[in-house]
């Protein structure tokens, strides 16, 4: 496999002009995101990496102006107005059962043994992990394929679970907004630590 690094202009639109549609005065231009686009992010995220390929997040995509009124109680007050302006919210859930999919995701070893019977406490601790990295991927593939990102917290997390996964074990993570960020609602840059400031080689 070659590998080359990529250019000045898909770094800009992965992360170093890449902009986050979260704040109360961000909006969202009136562009449909279409299936096929959802479907695009969710193939490209899909094959980030996750501890034992465990793969622990479930997505529900809330497009549809029936799934958004279900949806917009659960929100907090301060999220309510920017979810229902956005073409696209996915709800990044983590399925505490993850493990009864490992015959099929890691087949040459019998993953499955080392999380049944585990304890909550643990299975919730790899769910989350793992999830929360599938969940960055869906961002990144988002980006890649030309849209914006409003991930965010501040939903209630049991009412989401009852409404959006019942009878399973797939807790709610995060939520994040997909679709056309308007720019005119942005104000400049926060800044970021610097690599002194946050790292350390040994």
């Amino acid at each position: 496999m070659t590998r080359t690094i990529l250019d000045d202009a898909a770094l800009d639109q992965l992360f170093l002009q890449a902009r986050t549609f979260g704040f109360p005065n961000n909006s969202w231009l009136d562009k449909p995101v279409s299936t096929e686009q959802l479907q695009r992010i969710w193939n490209l995220a899909r094959m980030g990496p996750t501890a034992a390929n465990t793969s622990p997040a479930r997505v529900v995509w809330v497009v549809s102006p029936e799934a958004k009124a279900r949806l917009m109680p659960l929100m907090d007050e301060g999220n309510r107005g920017k979810t229902q302006e956005a073409p696209a919210t996915a709800i990044i859930g983590m399925d505490l059962d993850f493990y009864e999919k490992l015959p099929y995701l890691l087949p040459h070893t019998d993953a499955k043994s080392w999380f049944e019977g585990a304890p909550e406490d643990v299975l919730t601790t790899v769910a989350l992990r793992n999830s929360s990295l599938q969940g960055a991927y869906l961002m990144l593939a988002a980006r890649a394929i030309g849209l914006d990102c409003g991930p965010m917290s501040g939903f209630d997390a049991a009412g989401i679970e009852a409404e959006f996964f019942p009878d399973s074990r797939i807790k709610a993570n995060f939520i994040c907004n997909i679709g056309y960020g308007n720019p005119e609602g942005l104000f400049p840059r926060s800044p970021r630590l610097s690599f002194d400031e946050a790292t350390r080689i040994l």
